[in-house]
């Protein structure tokens, strides 16, 4: 199923549907079919897509921390804070200093 959902959404890319949306669900296919590398990829293209779409900054985080990346997780949840903070979320504001909080120094 996974599989197919990735196929789906990658035949999507570069076409006229692309955007931000379209990354960040192939970047959670990707990411929950254990491929954090190929997921950070796509979620980082959501955020160049929408630099404000908190979700994607907390998933890009947590691809990143999959990959041993911490500086580049912890990096993606400031970014991700910022984001959330610029337009009220601050449900993704929390859960991302939470996440930030726990990364090792």
């Amino acid at each position: 199923m996974n599989a197919t959902l990735i196929s789906n959404l990658r035949a999507q890319c570069d076409g006229p549907r692309d955007g931000a949306l379209l990354r960040f669900a192939l970047g959670q296919a990707l990411l929950s079919a254990g491929d954090a590398s190929a997921a950070a990829l796509e979620l980082q293209r959501a955020v160049d897509y929408d630099p404000k779409y908190s979700a994607a900054w907390k998933l890009l985080g947590k691809a990143r921390l999959t990959n041993d990346d911490l500086a580049g997780a912890r990096m993606a949840w400031q970014q991700g804070i910022e984001a959330a903070q610029g337009h009220g979320d601050k449900q993704a504001e929390k859960e991302m200093a939470v996440f930030l909080r726990r990364l090792p120094s």
